[in-house]
C-alpha cells in the first residue's frame, strides 16, 4: 500500500483532459481528487445518512494544497483521507495524493469541515455516534 497512514483511499487514473496548457495536471484537479476522497471517507463514517435523516451534514470551511510534484498523463494516483483533529463542531481532514508512476507523494493538503445543521443554517456539535465512529475508524489504522 502506498499510503499506509490512511484508512480511506481511492485510486484514480490521471485523465488526458486533466492536463493544462503547460502539460501537467491542472491545480484545480487536485481539489476535485481531495473532494472525491473526502466524500468516500464521509460515506464510510455515515455522515451522508445523517444528512438524509436530519439534514445535518458536512460543509467545507477551508482547504489548502501543497503541490510537491507535477503530475502528467499517463499515471494513476491514490488519494488518501484521514481525520487528525476533532473539535466540538468541526474536524480537520488531511489528504495526500500518491503518484504510482513517480512512487512518491505528489501533493498533500488539509481542510476544515464543519458539521452543519441545514435546517437552522448553523454549525452543530459533532453527533456522538459520528465522533465515536471516527475515533474507532482512525484508531484501527494505528498499529
Amino acid at each position: 500500500m502506498s499510503l499506509p497512514d490512511f484508512r480511506s483511499t481511492i485510486t484514480l487514473p490521471v485523465q488526458w483532459s486533466e492536463q493544462d496548457l503547460f502539460g501537467h495536471v491542472n491545480n484545480v484537479v487536485y481539489f476535485r481528487w481531495f473532494e472525491s476522497s473526502r466524500i468516500k471517507y464521509l460515506e464510510q463514517i455515515g455522515l451522508p445518512d445523517l444528512m438524509t435523516r436530519e439534514r445535518i451534514g458536512p460543509i467545507l470551511a477551508a482547504i489548502g494544497c501543497n503541490y510537491r510534484r507535477q503530475l502528467t498523463y499517463p499515471d494513476t494516483v491514490e488519494i488518501g483521507s484521514r481525520i487528525t483533529r476533532l473539535g466540538r463542531t468541526s474536524f480537520t481532514m488531511v489528504n495526500a495524493i500518491w503518484s504510482q508512476r513517480q512512487q512518491t507523494i505528489a501533493a498533500d493538503g488539509e481542510s476544515t469541515i464543519v458539521v452543519f445543521d441545514y435546517n437552522s443554517q448553523k454549525p452543530t456539535p459533532i453527533p456522538d455516534a459520528i465522533r465515536t465512529t471516527i475515533e474507532l475508524f482512525e484508531a484501527s489504522n494505528k498499529k
